[in-house]
Formats: structure tokens, sequence, C-alpha cells
């Protein structure tokens, strides 16, 4: 992936199109680019760190660093009040996980090395795994649509003080957000727990199996790289963030559709990278690993930090999402766990994902949401 960080270019620009007054649309483009490589550092000082770690606890590092970038720019969101984006970008990355990763995965390693197969077992789990938050994503939404139906569409009905002050929907899908977020930290804590015991690896962390051998970046330098990464993606999703809304005006875009197809490409296209190598290279066990570990992630982790980082920051984010988001939620979780059943994959197999996933952006692009 050295050929990414010839984008570090972007990094300086960003920064001078920020403080020089160039066009919106440019500062938004110019941050984007320069996140892709910043990402793609986080994800290779990740590996090298867990090497000196271990195979278990840099698995663990591998699948939650892999997910900085998004994290920080989602924070910067909530910050700024722009919630749907954020709930956006959650649903876009786990589709784009689920979707675009897997899928190109499968179809360019189906086309070099022909049917390739994978772990039945461990992919059982994670799918069983993934169907499951899938259904804690979708719980709140359910309860919001039948809490307004109840009360005849009002969904501001009974607010608290605290509610009104902040600007709150319903208390009760405020507390059942809460509530479902802290149970699914719960079943994280448990995945991680389970991948640390005796039972071999778990849904939550994957090995470093494509670095090469020779690799051996210091624990001073891995951390040094994760440190400045780190630093210069807060700064340029500050950016980024700021230019959403002029850039939603000039484009024409909706600042859904950012969320579900812009963002989490920005925040992960090093790592979807990545996991189409690995398949290349007929390692569809990690490839798999990549795709669905990452969406686990961001549904188990990611989504449930943010409802409380959002309550922090004063700008309350709840798990609910629109039908449409539902849909395709479900339909990418049941086609994944559908395609991981038998253990094997084909490059059809492959197609046939990245078609959905088409689709689904043409549909997410076209969707007014008001």
């Amino acid at each position: 992936m050295n050929y990414l960080y010839l984008l570090l270019v972007a990094v300086p620009l960003a920064v001078i199109a920020r403080y020089s007054g160039w066009s919106y649309v440019v500062q938004f483009v110019v941050a984007a680019i320069g996140i892709v490589p910043l990402a793609g550092l986080i994800g290779e000082g990740t590996e090298h760190l867990a090497v000196k770690t271990g195979p278990k606890l840099g698995g663990l590092l591998n699948a939650t660093l892999g997910n900085a970038a998004e994290l920080i720019i989602t924070v910067f969101a909530i910050r700024a009040g722009l919630l749907e984006l954020v709930k956006a970008s959650i649903t876009g990355s786990i589709l784009g996980n689920l979707l675009l990763v897997l899928g190109a995965s499968i179809l360019f390693g189906g086309l070099k090395n022909g049917r390739q197969s994978f772990h039945r077992t461990q992919a059982s789990v994670n799918a069983t795994m993934l169907i499951l938050a899938v259904i804690a994503l979708v719980i709140p939404s359910v309860f919001s649509v039948t809490i307004a139906a109840t009360t005849g569409g009002d969904t501001h009905t009974h607010l608290g003080p605290l509610s009104n002050a902040m600007g709150l929907v319903n208390p009760d899908v405020e507390a059942l957000s809460l509530g479902v977020a802290t149970v699914m930290m719960l079943i994280y804590g448990l995945a991680v727990w389970y991948s640390f015991g005796s039972h071999g690896d778990g849904p939550l962390t994957r090995p470093a199996a494509h670095l090469p051998a020779t690799a051996g970046w210091s624990v001073r330098k891995s951390l040094l790289v994760l440190v400045c990464a780190t630093a210069c993606i807060a700064w340029l999703s500050e950016i980024l963030v700021a230019a959403v809304e002029p850039v939603v005006e000039g484009l024409g875009w909706t600042e859904f559709f950012l969320g579900i197809i812009v963002i989490p490409l920005v925040g992960n296209v090093a790592e979807h990278l990545v996991g189409v190598q690995v398949a290349l290279k007929n390692q569809m066990d990690l490839s798999v690993e990549i795709s669905v570990g990452s969406s686990l992630q961001i549904a188990l982790f990611v989504a449930p930090a943010l409802v409380f980082i959002s309550l922090l920051m004063g700008n309350p984010l709840t798990l609910v999402f629109n039908q449409f988001e539902l849909i395709a939620l479900v339909s990418a979780s049941l086609i994944a766990a559908l395609v991981a059943l038998d253990g094997e994959s084909n490059w059809l197999e492959g197609a046939q994902l990245l078609v959905v996933y088409v689709i689904v952006a043409l549909a997410f692009f076209f969707l007014p949401v008001g």
C-alpha cells in the first residue's frame, strides 16, 4: 500500500485550502484524500505493534484501531450537530464492509484463484454475531415508530425537562438507545473475553497475516506513527466536517448520501484494499475476517460508543434509523451470512454482492431525506 502514501501531499494542501479561503468543495475533497493515507498509516502502525504484543492482543488492536479514522470523523460531526451524517456513516460502514469489501475480495480472489474456501465455523460465529448486532440496531427504530403511532405521530410527546433542553426526541426512545448501547458494549466485552479465552480466535480479532516476515517497526516508532496520524486525522476531520453543509449545497448531494457512501470510504479505504489483497493471495479466512469483523466493530463498538460520546458532548444521538437504512442493513447481513454458510466462495458470489451495493448506493443517492 506504499503507493497510497503519495496522497500524503494532500495533508498540507488541506490546511492551505482551509486557511487560504479555497472553495469548500476543494477543502472537502482535499481533506478526504488526505485522510486516506493517514488511515493507512494507523493500520500499518497497528500491524507492526501487533507483532510485538502477540497474536491475540495484536489482533484486537488491529480490528479496533482499523476504525479509528471514521470514529474521529464522526466525533467531529457530532460536535457540529450533524447527527444524521453520523447515523448514515454507521449504516454506510456496515454496508460497505459486507457488500463492497467482501464482494470485491470474493470477486477478485475468485477470478485469480478459482473457488476459495475459509473456516466455516468461524464464519458462522461471525454471521450470528452480525445478525445479533443488526437486530440491536433495528429495535430502537421500530420502537420509535411504534411510539410515534401511539402518540398520533408526535415523537416529542411527554418530553422531560432535560430532553427539552437538549432538543431530544421522546425520552423513552433515548433511554432505549442508551440501554441498547450498553448491552451492545456488554456483548462486545464478552466477545473480547471469548477471543482471549481458550477458544481460539474470536469474532473481534484477526491476525496481522499480511505483513512481510521482515517487517519490524519498534514499539516506539509504531506508537509515534499512531499518535501523529491520529492528530493529523483529527485536524483534517475538522476541515472535512466544516465543509459538509456547503458541499451539500454546492454539489446537490444530501448529507445522508455523504454519510452512507463517502465518509465510510474515506475512513476505511486502506483497510478495504488490504481485504482485497489478502484475497488475491488466497487468504480468504483473513479477508472474510477483515470485512465481517470491521462490520461487527462498527455495530458493537463504534455505534454504542458514539451514543455515549454524543451524550457527553451535549448532542445526544439515538440509534433510530430510517426505514430504507434498516432494510439495507438486514438485507446485507442476511446475504453475507448466506455467502459464509458453506465455507466456500466463487467470483460470481462476489459480483452479486457488488451489484447489491451499487443498487443500494444508487437508491441512497436519489433518496429524498427530509
